[in-house]
């Protein structure tokens, strides 16, 4: 389950630092730049997805989620995890039948990492890219641009993301880690909300009786 929401929010973007221009595809750039355009001018939004993580051994696991994001601000929900972020403060919220713990942390301790309120804009730098054949994601028809990272040790040596032709939407999209290991995204129900509260992106101590605290601050 950690690796789930470790996807989300301990992606470390690398950055290289030569000159990787011509490796850069200027008709992915375009797709990418519209999609990129869209979500950042939305004031907020929710969505559900489904996520698969697959191994090199053929083991899978397969999860359902919610997320709402506004501004710099974001709150992720899975079946057992729960990620706060109010823009300054994280929260990660873990609760079982047999124990609750919130750990905290500065959104600077976090710096650098891929979250929902990045991931638009993830391609901008230590990534190549280039725009694969169209296919049908979702009963739609989406581009398919590859993002090849340009250092080795990088996380996730590929990403492929499959964005709606006509809306401009991230439809889904796939992290492979270069060790046999996937993970694989599919947005749904992707509603503008501009009028989202605050309070939702902040976790409430007093609300979570029993909860133990780890602030990491």
């Amino acid at each position: 389950m950690k690796k789930l929401a470790l996807v989300f929010t301990l992606f470390l973007v690398a950055i290289l630092n030569f000159d990787a221009t011509a490796q850069k595809d200027p008709k992915a750039k375009a797709v990418l730049d519209g999609m990129s355009q869209k979500y950042q001018s939305m004031k907020g939004f929710t969505a559900s997805f489904d996520y698969t993580y697959a191994d090199q051994a053929g083991t899978s696991d397969r999860q359902s989620g919610d997320i709402s994001v506004k501004g710099n601000q974001y709150r992720l929900k899975l079946p057992d995890q729960e990620i706060f972020n109010d823009g300054k403060t994280v929260w990660t919220f873990i609760e079982t039948p047999s124990y609750k713990e919130v750990t905290i942390n500065d959104v600077s301790q976090t710096e650098g990492e891929l979250t929902p309120t990045n991931i638009y804009k993830m391609y901008e730098s230590g990534f190549n890219y280039k725009l694969l054949a169209d296919k049908s994601f979702q009963g739609k028809q989406a581009n398919v641009v590859e993002l090849d990272a340009e250092k080795s040790n990088a996380p996730f040596q590929k990403v492929k993301l499959m964005i709606d032709k006509n809306t401009k939407d991230l439809l889904g999209w796939e992290m492979f880690d270069g060790q046999g290991g996937s993970f694989s995204y599919a947005f749904k129900n992707l509603k503008p909300d501009p009028n989202i509260p605050d309070s939702h992106f902040v976790f409430d101590t007093k609300k979570h009786a029993g909860v133990e605290v780890i602030d990491l601050r």
